[in-house]
């Protein structure tokens, strides 16, 4: 793939807003009602989606002030910087098998989601493999531009999702809405959890902030960022409860796609909307899989310098494809999910605020 030379090859506090509200936007915001739904079984749900945001821009907020100390750095310099050099080379790994894991989720969610809203007669590992070879392709050529697809994408994936929520509100049924107010507060904060461990991506700002023009601004971001996807987390909830209610909710495999067929446009129009809203969040999954697959062959390429980026890509595939494939079924495959949401709260959340404390005490800085 020819790379395309880009004068500005810094992005703006917007851009890296819209990457990180893209990051986060993925397959989680098709399952979430699901799991507080079982959680709280009532309409409360709603604030469990601002406890847990609110928890999740807390640490985003923190990894921006991590990554803001260091702007010129990569994850693994400043790393090395704050607890030495074999540190570094173990926990850049880490985070190298965390996002081959996300990769290989992304894609095989696509492949299970597709095969059954869209090609039902296509297998299941040729639909996946058809999707890591567009994202193979996408991650191969220029990082400006794979980084800068989320500024188109974002914009119509927002317009889907706000015409569906318009035309299914007249299917919203005050019964299913009502006791307002009836969880305790120990339902709400395990709902909580649940939102916090699907909202994945902050953690992208520890090796983006860099290439930011004004990495100072790198906690600001992530926070704009991520009022985003819980902002429209909250919203999605409301609107399949007051539809579905919480007891249908927590028996849908994907209820935001379920709400997506009851669309009916005036004029006909436009018929099975849930094809038209899955084939708009396919763009979502692209960008969310290309910035994992991206952080992948970064956090590899600064430990094991030798090697070529296209050289990684290759190998790493292949690996991603057997991951991805390795769930036997649907229940495997969330089973997987939740593993890997709790691997990531390590990786991504316990360590690096370890690390900000560490050097805020040691008084670690860039210029060190």
């Amino acid at each position: 793939m020819n790379n395309v030379p880009y004068a500005d090859q810094k992005i703006r506090t917007r851009e890296m807003v819209i990457i990180i509200a893209n990051a986060v936007i993925g397959v989680g915001i098709l399952t979430f009602p699901r799991s507080i739904a079982k959680e709280t079984d009532a309409f409360d749900g709603w604030i469990s989606v601002l406890i847990g945001g609110a928890a999740v821009c807390l640490i985003g907020w923190l990894l921006g002030k991590l990554a803001s100390r260091f702007p010129t750095r990569t994850y693994f310099d400043y790393v090395a910087l704050i607890v030495g050099r074999p540190f570094a080379y173990l926990l850049t790994m880490l985070f190298g098998v965390y996002s081959i894991l996300m990769v290989s989720f992304e894609v095989r969610a696509v492949g299970n989601i597709a095969k059954q809203y869209l090609f039902t007669n296509t297998p299941v590992e040729m639909i996946t493999l058809a999707f890591l070879l567009i994202v193979q392709y996408a991650v191969a050529g220029s990082r400006m531009a794979l980084l800068r697809l989320n500024l188109i994408f974002l914009p119509i994936v927002l317009l889907v999702i706000l015409m569906v929520q318009m035309y299914t509100l007249r299917f919203l049924e005050w019964e299913n809405v009502r006791p307002l107010f009836s969880s305790d507060w120990m339902t709400l904060l395990k709902g909580a959890k649940g939102v916090t461990l699907s909202m994945s991506g902050p953690e992208i700002v520890l090796f983006y902030t860099l290439l930011m023009k004004r990495p100072q601004d790198a906690p600001k971001s992530v926070i704009l960022g991520l009022a985003i996807p819980v902002l429209l987390y909250m919203t999605i909830y409301m609107v399949i409860i007051g539809v579905f209610s919480a007891a249908v909710a927590k028996n849908l495999t994907f209820p935001t796609i379920e709400l997506a067929k009851g669309v009916e446009v005036p004029g006909g129009f436009i018929e099975r909307v849930e094809s038209l809203f899955f084939t708009i969040w396919i763009m979502t999954i692209f960008n969310t899989s290309t910035i994992w697959f991206d952080l992948t062959i970064t956090t590899l390429r600064s430990v094991f310098t030798r090697f070529s980026k296209f050289t990684w890509i290759l190998m790493i595939s292949p690996i991603v494809y057997l991951i991805a494939m390795s769930p036997q079924n649907q229940n495997e495959f969330f089973a997987f999910g939740d593993r890997l949401s709790y691997f990531g709260v390590v990786i991504a959340y316990v360590i690096p605020l370890l690390l900000l404390a560490i050097a805020k005490l040691r008084g670690v800085k860039e210029s060190d």
